[in-house]
């Protein structure tokens, strides 16, 4: 399966510590991620991750393009709920909207990712192959 990973700036070593946990679930799928986030994941953990721009060059952008062509199979976008500025606020707002139009699983928090992971591993997931090949 696809996963992309994104993080606000607060929540990059949340991110790190989650991939850290989870990279003998996360090393059996394709990971993609902003460029910031993917870096500090490949140099934690090892895992090879498909960087894209980072947030403020448009790797949001990039990432919800991938949503729309139904490339990616779960969203991990460890949020900042505390950010007071509309920009970062709206990112995660956009993501999961294009998530939501394309059912795809996101999570905002950590509570959620671990959820999300450990159903992926028990392949509660399976459906989004079904999904694909009936496409």
């Amino acid at each position: 399966m696809n996963i992309a990973l994104l993080s606000h700036d607060s929540k990059r070593e949340l991110m790190v510590q989650f991939c850290i946990a989870y990279k003998g679930i996360l090393a059996k799928h394709s990971i993609c991620a902003t460029n910031t986030t993917g870096r500090l994941v490949m140099e934690a953990t090892g895992l090879p991750v498909t960087l894209y721009l980072s947030c403020a060059q448009g790797g949001n952008q990039q990432i919800q393009a991938k949503i729309a062509y139904d490339e990616l199979d779960m969203v991990i976008f460890m949020a900042d709920p505390l950010l007071n500025d509309a920009e970062r606020i709206k990112e995660v707002s956009d993501i999961r909207r294009e998530c939501d139009k394309y059912t795809i699983p996101f999570a905002s928090n950590i509570a959620t990712a671990e959820l999300l992971i450990m159903g992926l591993d028990r392949g509660d997931l399976a459906w989004r192959e079904v999904l694909r090949m009936r496409g």
